[in-house]
C-alpha cells in the first residue's frame, strides 16, 4: 500500500505538555516523517475549561483511514481521554486531512471543518504547510490564513520534544 500523507490536531488542557509530548510519542510510532508545528495557548472553544495548548502535525502512514482513527482513539485513551473521573481534556486527537479525501467516511468527515474555523487549527497548518491546498476550498492553508477573520486569541508558547 503506498503511503498518505495525513494532518492531525492536537489539543490538552490538562497537564498540557506532558500528554502533548506523549501523544507526540505514541504518534511517532506509527507515523513516518513526523513533523510538528509550534504549539500555541488558546482559550477553550466550545467547553468551560482551562487554556488549551495546541499544534498540528503531518507525516506519512499506510494505515487506512479507519485504522488510522481507531489508532488514535487509543492513543487517547492511554492518556485518560476516557477515564470516567477525568476533569477536563488530556489529549485530543483529530485527523484533519487523509491525502485529498473529501466526504464522510464511516461519520469522519474529511477535511475537518475546524481547519477554517478555528484559529488554532488554521494558524499551526499554515505554518505546517503553507503550500499545502484545502482540498474542499482550494487555496493554500498560507493564503486562507491570511484571509481569516477568525477571533480567536493565540499565543505561541515553548515547546521542547525529542523524538524517541
Amino acid at each position: 500500500m503506498s503511503l498518505i500523507r495525513v494532518y492531525l490536531g492536537l489539543g490538552s488542557n490538562i497537564d498540557r505538555h506532558a500528554h502533548l509530548r506523549a501523544g507526540l510519542d505514541a504518534l511517532s510510532s506509527c507515523l513516518e516523517g513526523l513533523h510538528c508545528s509550534p504549539v500555541f495557548e488558546s482559550e477553550p472553544v466550545g467547553i468551560k475549561s482551562g487554556p488549551f495548548l495546541n499544534m498540528v502535525v503531518t507525516g506519512l502512514t499506510a494505515m487506512p483511514l479507519m485504522e488510522l482513527d481507531r489508532r488514535l482513539k487509543f492513543i487517547e485513551a492511554d492518556n485518560g481521554r476516557y477515564a470516567p473521573d477525568r476533569k477536563g481534556l488530556p489529549l485530543d486527537i483529530d485527523v484533519l486531512m487523509y491525502g485529498q479525501l473529501a466526504g464522510t467516511f464511516d461519520g469522519l468527515v474529511l477535511p475537518r471543518a475546524e481547519i477554517l474555523r478555528n484559529a488554532f487549527v488554521l494558524w499551526p497548518l499554515a505554518l505546517l504547510a503553507p503550500d499545502e491546498v484545502h482540498p474542499v476550498d482550494g487555496r493554500s492553508f498560507a493564503v486562507l490564513w491570511s484571509e481569516a477573520r477568525i477571533d480567536q486569541r493565540l499565543v505561541q508558547v515553548p515547546f521542547d520534544w525529542t523524538p524517541l
